[in-house]
């Protein structure tokens, strides 16, 4: 009896012992597992929140960076996700390149003092009278000035450019990335590219004024309930028959028709924006041809565009 007394004792130690080794094999593993997830769900955060690589940029995602600093900036979330989501918005290197080969040189204002040109203009003056006169006498403005802005700028609102602004700026204001400014630099033509240091340095200057004009066309088109995605304009995103950037059509821009709306693409809208513009920079009745040549100067940063404005008005006014 002793000796089955000592085995059972025996029995029952090793028992307990084999549970115990089980239960602490159970708790091992658990706390095992539980270091596992925490790693991957760690790892997981690390690899979303990371900056998109060369590869991973692909066509579709390159606003992504841009959509979440427009939220930040205060814009809502749902309506900025929304736009950017429109087959219409898109980032657009070919359209952006011609922004980096532009020169001066190139362009021939010489054509706007041409016969048939200035004859286009007289038969402007005859069919906006009213508009250019109301707002010669409110803003102080000539309207042979407007007129003559608004022929070298859209030829007299027949040629308002094709491309999508929202599309431009946007495309601009993306250029933060070092990926995407090479897709801009490998899509401007071998024989027109500038040296790689001028183009780096006008993108990273242009990049922060391109989402300064993106914020203000979005703010723009909600304030006149007009969709962005459907504005037209030039390759550097002027829009309109007067050409204005988004920043000036927010702040400058004026309802020359008076039906409570302020639309760049009807010519009331666009002759009392213009007039209102020149006064804003100081533009005033009677003031001299120096002054005249420095307010139209805040309009297009050219001598030979200003020069061939005041040689437009003088032809008019005789």
């Amino acid at each position: 009896m002793v000796i089955v007394e000592i085995n059972l004792q025996a029995y029952a130690v090793l028992y307990t012992v084999k549970r115990s080794y089980k239960s602490y094999m159970r708790i091992e593993i658990t706390a095992f597992t539980k270091k596992i997830f925490i790693f991957l769900t760690f790892l997981f955060f690390i690899i979303i929140s990371s900056p998109l690589s060369a590869e991973e940029i692909k066509q579709g995602n390159e606003f992504n960076a841009l959509i979440q600093k427009l939220i930040q900036d205060g814009f809502e979330k749902n309506r900025i996700e929304q736009l950017f989501s429109n087959d219409k918005v898109f980032f657009n290197p070919e359209g952006v390149s011609r922004f980096f080969i532009h020169t001066e040189s190139s362009l021939d204002y010489d054509q706007f003092l041409s016969k048939k040109s200035i004859a286009n203009a007289f038969k402007y003056m005859d069919e906006h009278q009213d508009a250019l006169n109301r707002a010669q006498k409110i803003y102080g403005v000539d309207k042979t000035i407007i007129t003559a802005i608004l022929l070298v700028e859209t030829r007299l609102g027949t040629y308002l450019g094709k491309r999508t602004v929202i599309n431009t700026l946007s495309t601009m204001a993306a250029l933060t990335d070092e990926t995407l400014q090479k897709r801009i630099w490998e899509s401007i033509p071998d024989k027109k590219k500038p040296k790689k240091e001028d183009f780096i340095k006008k993108v990273k200057q242009r990049s922060k004024w391109g989402y300064e004009e993106l914020k203000a066309l979005i703010k723009f088109s909600e304030q006149e309930k007009i969709a962005p995605e459907e504005i037209k304009g030039s390759y550097a995103g002027a829009m309109g028959i007067s050409q204005f950037m988004p920043s000036n059509a927010l702040s400058l821009a004026r309802d020359g028709n008076k039906d409570g709306n302020i639309d760049l693409f009807i010519h009331a809208d666009a002759i009392f924006s213009v007039a209102n513009y020149l006064t804003h920079h100081g533009w005033q009745p009677g003031i001299a041809r120096q002054r005249q040549h420095e307010v139209l100067f805040t309009y297009n940063h050219s001598n030979y565009y200003v020069d061939t404005l005041l040689k437009i008005s003088d032809k008019l006014k005789k």
